[in-house]
């Protein structure tokens, strides 16, 4: 079976947010995880953006897993969003952008986002000058 790495979020709920979730990813599904960010408060909710990596098909099994428990999984890309309106196409957040998920097209000069790439640092909302991009968490 082919070897997969995604990067997801993991959201919590008030239920799901002491269960030792990610623990048995591990033990039970042999998939091996890396923690990019993490917001998680106790008796309350909570997120997990991981980076997921093993067997294709234990992967389906964990998303399985997670879904059952009542965890909320999303992509990267689905956590991040960019308000066109309010985008000046500036570039401001591509400067600070340490993963090179965000970039201008050299051509139209209009952001790009990647977020296979992206590691949810938040630099870019910080950057940008007139808040056209935030995370969803």
């Amino acid at each position: 079976m082919a070897e997969i790495s995604k990067k997801i979020v993991l959201h919590y709920t008030k239920e799901t947010v002491g269960e030792p979730i990610v623990y048995t990813l591990a033990k039970d599904y042999d998939m091996v995880f890396n923690i990019v960010k993490a917001s998680v408060n106790p008796d309350n909710q909570g997120f997990l953006a991981i980076q997921l990596c093993g067997d294709e098909e234990n992967y389906k099994k964990s998303l399985k897993y997670l879904k059952e428990r009542g965890v909320k999984v999303a992509m990267f890309s689905e956590n991040v969003y960019l308000d066109e309106d309010k985008c000046m196409q500036c570039g401001a957040c591509t400067g600070v952008c340490p993963s090179g998920a965000l970039s201008l097209d050299p051509v139209s000069r209009e952001l790009i986002f990647c977020g296979e790439k992206c590691v949810v640092c938040n630099m870019c909302v910080e950057a940008c000058p007139v808040n056209a991009v935030s995370l969803d968490f």
